[in-house]
């Protein structure tokens, strides 16, 4: 059986599309300033780092993917599993994210507190992986309560992973303990490689 193919991605045409429709939903113009948010370039290559808890085919960037499969095998080794919920989305994706919200009657304002636009999404670098683990109901605060939580608060950096959105960061996006991203410069043994 052959590997399926990876997720469309963004080239710099089809993003500015996107921003462009964003502000049209309502994305306020200064968003990544007042947010100090960068918008975020989708990556070349991806690489399949397995499923995620609904039977999806999940990606990352290749570096980040290896370091994912190293952290992912040091906890399972330590008896904690990491359940995969989401990895790379493009920036496309991310817009559909904010037309669904916006159709199920939530506002920008409500939407941006917990989501980043389309276009500033870390998901868009293929660097970042949303994680739970059994018993505990995926991209709730409650996963901060469990032991694969408390392995990541004390593991995670060695593998060059870091909570991107702890209580009160600075790009007032709500609280996420599952959201997990991957930077080379944060890993203390060989996930750059």
């Amino acid at each position: 059986m052959s590997e399926p193919a990876p997720p469309a991605r963004c080239d710099t045409r089809q993003r500015l599309d996107v921003l462009r429709e964003a502000a049209r939903l309502g994305v306020p113009h200064d968003y990544g300033r007042t947010r100090a948010l960068r918008i975020v370039r989708e990556p070349r290559e991806l690489v399949c780092v397995g499923e995620d808890i609904h039977a999806r085919h999940q990606w990352l960037a290749p570096r980040a993917a290896r370091a994912f499969v190293r952290l992912r095998d040091a906890a399972a080794h330590d008896g904690v599993e990491l359940q995969l919920v989401s990895a790379f989305r493009s920036a496309e994706y991310q817009l559909g994210i904010l037309k669904r919200k916006l159709e199920r009657g939530q506002s920008v304002e409500e939407i941006l507190r917990v989501s980043a636009a389309p276009g500033y999404s870390e998901h868009h670098s293929g660097r970042v992986v949303d994680l739970t683990t059994p018993g505990y109901a995926a991209l709730e605060e409650e996963f901060e309560h469990s032991p694969a939580f408390a392995w990541l608060a004390r593991r995670a950096r060695e593998f060059g992973f870091v909570l991107s959105y702890p209580r009160g960061n600075r790009h007032a996006i709500a609280y996420e303990p599952w959201h997990w991203c991957w930077h080379a410069r944060s890993s203390s043994r060989g996930a750059t490689a």
